[in-house]
């Protein structure tokens, strides 16, 4: 089961998330038919916004994640609330790369060179919006670079995804972060610094069995980690025939008069799960006369 911690350690002097995401990353490379590297991708930023969003306070909070690099795969899309729900796309499914020298899947060459966008909405009238530019494209490297640069919090990040590449399937993937609070000692400083330089990456420990509990037990080790939170999470897409209907509407009479004109069903695909929905001619009809007084009255 997939499933998320929050944890805090050395007297709330850090605080601390892990995830393990294997089905929800399974379900979506199913829903988008993705390669080997566009999954790892994908699964890395699903991960690391999962956790991301767990730190937002208000029920309707949502977080998004933008990765715009100028590789292969186009760019990365990825949304989570902060009740476990996630869902995302890249714009390339299909990318396919050589592997790293080490055999590790090319993610940074997929993604490439550009800007990662955090944009938080909590309800309010504008969204906070947060920039930074693209490091290495390996997700976790990049995400640590914006924590530090736009938000001035000294994280560490890991992500990781195994990706079976003869049958595509998802073996493992998951991810955790760490945050030093503005209070920290030097002492915890150092003693976290030697914890992390001294872990296997996290598809490593995951393949040894290691829970999210576990992970945060070997990166925070010595420094009394509590864990406070522990919560399911999943693949979640809030889409439905009535969202396309409205969208549809909006489009404006000219705009949907056109389809009638043509006579043909129209299918729309959802990008961020792949679910297809069908509007038949009679259909279609219904939504331009909902188009027309929805004009009429504004």
């Amino acid at each position: 089961m997939d499933y998320m911690i929050r944890a805090t350690a050395a007297d709330a002097q850090i605080r601390a998330f892990a995830v393990t995401s294997r089905d929800l990353v399974e379900y979506a490379r199913e829903a988008h038919d993705l390669s080997p590297v566009a999954a790892a991708a994908l699964g890395r930023t699903m991960s690391a916004a999962l956790m991301m969003a767990d730190m937002l306070k208000g029920p309707q909070d949502l977080l998004t994640l933008k990765i715009d690099g100028d590789g292969p795969i186009g760019g990365i899309l990825v949304t989570a609330d902060n009740h476990g729900g996630v869902k995302g796309y890249v714009q390339n499914p299909a990318v396919d790369l050589p592997n790293h020298s080490n055999g590790h899947l090319n993610v940074g060459g997929a993604v490439g060179r550009g800007t990662l966008t955090v944009i938080r909405d909590m309800g309010m009238k504008d969204p906070y919006v947060g920039q930074t530019a693209i490091q290495t494209g390996e997700i976790a490297e990049d995400i640590t670079y914006y924590y530090a640069a736009s938000e001035q919090i000294p994280s560490s990040v890991g992500l990781g995804v195994l990706v079976n590449r003869r049958e595509k399937k998802i073996l493992q993937a998951g991810g955790f972060i760490v945050q030093l609070m503005p209070f920290a000692e030097e002492e915890t400083i150092s003693a976290l610094e030697k914890n992390l330089r001294g872990i296997d990456a996290v598809t490593k420990m995951l393949s040894a069995g290691d829970t999210p509990e576990q992970m945060l037990e070997k990166v925070l080790a010595g420094l009394n980690p509590v864990v406070t939170e522990k919560n399911p999470v999943e693949f979640r897409c809030n889409c439905g025939k009535d969202r396309y209907e409205r969208a549809l509407v909006l489009l404006g009479r000219d705009e949907v008069q056109k389809i009638v004109d043509d006579g043909e069903p129209v299918e729309i695909k959802c990008q961020f799960c792949g679910k297809k929905y069908s509007f038949s001619p009679e259909e279609l009809r219904a939504v331009l006369s909902k188009t027309a007084k929805t004009e009429k009255n504004s």
